[in-house]
């Protein structure tokens, strides 16, 4: 039996990892802190912004309402306010359909 390593996730994310993620800039994510009370990353000593893994879905809940489906941020406010549980819901259907296309189309490279 073969020895797998465990994947390590890291606990906290700085905002250049965070602006990375989404291909935006850190002053994008800096600004959405100030508007949306949702993300609220912890700052260290220095003043660093630490990303947890929830503050990455709410930037990434925000991230596909107001880049994606092009809501104004007063609308993506008020998405979040009132249905915010249901906006998480279908991003999580949307990640999931995204990899499987991804695995099939894989797939369909292998079998060519």
């Amino acid at each position: 039996m073969a020895y797998k390593e465990k994947e390590i996730e890291k606990l906290y994310y700085s905002i250049g990892e965070v602006a990375e993620i989404f291909n935006v800039a850190p002053s994008l994510i800096r600004f959405w802190e100030t508007e949306f009370d949702v993300i609220k990353p912890k700052k260290n000593r220095k003043g660093n912004r630490q990303f947890t893994r929830e503050d990455i879905d709410n930037v990434r809940t925000i991230y596909h309402l107001v880049k994606e489906k092009g809501f104004t941020l007063q609308g993506a406010k008020e998405m979040l306010r009132n249905d915010n549980q249901s906006v998480r819901d279908k991003m999580e259907l949307l990640d999931s359909l995204k990899n499987v296309r991804n695995f099939l189309v894989e797939l369909r490279e292998k079998l060519h």
